[in-house]
């Protein structure tokens, strides 16, 4: 199955299931996972793979964890921050996600 196939099959899920989402836990369980799991083929239960709450501490904040790092080749590339699906992004969430790439090895791949 191409990589197309499986992000149709899950946004096809996200469409069908998303109104019983009530938690950012529930949106992490149901559809970053098997986003993570299934379309980039990270085993999610791997912790040398996927890191689940990772701490990425900001100056005088201790503490800051973001949802997932996940790793290739012993090297943080990939930061992932979940919100409920039904919460509507903000530009607010934008500068958390500054924060953690900041204080973490994550590079920006091209």
């Amino acid at each position: 199955m191409s990589i197309n196939d499986r992000v149709y099959e899950l946004a096809t899920k996200v469409r069908q299931q998303k109104a019983a989402i009530e938690t950012e836990e529930a949106t992490k369980n149901a559809f970053v996972m098997p986003f993570i799991g299934t379309v980039l083929g990270y085993d999610v239960f791997n912790p040398s793979e996927v890191i689940p709450e990772f701490t990425a501490d900001v100056g005088v904040k201790k503490g800051e964890k973001i949802d997932y790092a996940l790793v290739h080749g012993g090297q943080v590339q990939i930061l992932v921050e979940a919100k409920k699906v039904t919460e509507p992004l903000r530009i607010e969430h934008s500068s958390q996600l500054f924060r953690y790439f900041s204080v973490t090895n994550a590079r920006v791949a091209y």
